[in-house]
């Protein structure tokens, strides 16, 4: 599976909470289809098949990518210094 970048992930986490929450707060067919399109996304991206799968991935994959930025940051200090 091609990990997705960091950046278009949490687009899509944040497009993810203001549809559920517009649709929590005023459910309409516009709001139902916007919440659909971006769970389907959501759901596509990490690979998984349910929102609270994805949902779960999505922590996993930004733990990871914290993870991995941090000792390149160290380096990158040590380096300047």
């Amino acid at each position: 599976m091609l990990l997705p970048a960091e950046k278009e992930l949490r687009t899509v986490l944040a497009r993810f909470a203001e549809a559920r929450f517009r649709h929590d707060l005023h459910p309409t067919g516009r709001s139902s289809r916007e919440l659909a399109d971006t769970s389907y996304t959501l759901c596509v991206m990490t690979g998984t098949q349910t929102v609270e799968a994805a949902l779960a991935a999505a922590d996993t994959l930004l733990d990871q990518l914290r993870a991995t930025r941090r000792p390149a940051a160290r380096a990158a200090q040590t380096l300047a210094a």
